[in-house]
């Protein structure tokens, strides 16, 4: 889903840091052999992920949702040297495909696949989190964020894929659609929390960026 007009889209993603070419050959298999290729992050929000990455520098990302591993790539991209990424995902297609790609990538050694229900790994972690990216089923996002606040480091950000739900946030939402009105709860409680400082960027699909302040 975008949100701009189609050459302003257009002009933002020419005038953005090219991806490298295992991702663009990661983005061009996704569209050709994977079911619902439009979860991929793609281009332009990569490369958001990326800079927000190397801001931060972290020591740990957990990301909950790996998909076919473009946005885990995208974030291993700023690690710390010393540092590890943790991608959780449930289905074992994608992560078999998402495999591949992560050991043809310079981060193998960095980037840690774990299969399985994302709030039961979620519980087994100890370390500090420094960034948490939630690209998951959106049912869970506010157990998801219940989970990982303890172990995020103050500080430390959270950021959250498809909080527009391709607009439908934005009006009331059906009472049958139960993904919509679980992110406008978790829309709404990331803006009223005094835990976090926050922004919603309406990038693609939208990204809320939320820092843990206490």
């Amino acid at each position: 889903m975008n949100f701009l007009p189609q050459d302003i889209d257009d002009y933002a993603v020419a005038h953005t840091s090219k991806e490298d070419e295992l991702l663009l050959r990661l983005n061009r298999e996704t569209n050709i052999k994977v079911l619902q290729p439009r979860m991929l992050s793609g281009h332009l929000q990569g490369r958001v992920l990326s800079m927000f990455s190397h801001m931060i520098q972290p020591k740990y990302v957990l990301e909950i949702g790996t998909y076919t591993g473009y946005s885990a790539i995208c974030l291993a991209e700023g690690l710390h040297e010393d540092g590890k990424l943790v991608t959780i995902e449930i289905d074992p297609e994608v992560v078999e495909f998402a495999e591949k790609f992560f050991k043809e990538s310079k981060y193998a050694t960095k980037i840690h696949q774990k299969v399985g229900d994302a709030v039961e790994i979620i519980d087994s972690i100890n370390d500090e989190i420094d960034l948490v990216f939630i690209d998951a089923d959106k049912g869970n996002y506010i157990t998801y964020l219940e989970k990982v606040y303890p172990k995020l480091r103050v500080g430390g950000y959270i950021i959250a894929d498809n909080v527009l739900w391709s607009g439908k946030v934005a009006q009331p939402a059906n009472s049958k659609d139960a993904d919509t009105q679980v992110l406008q709860k978790f829309n709404a409680m990331i803006q009223t929390d005094e835990r976090f400082e926050n922004v919603l960027l309406p990038v693609r699909d939208g990204l809320m960026i939320a820092r843990k302040v206490k």
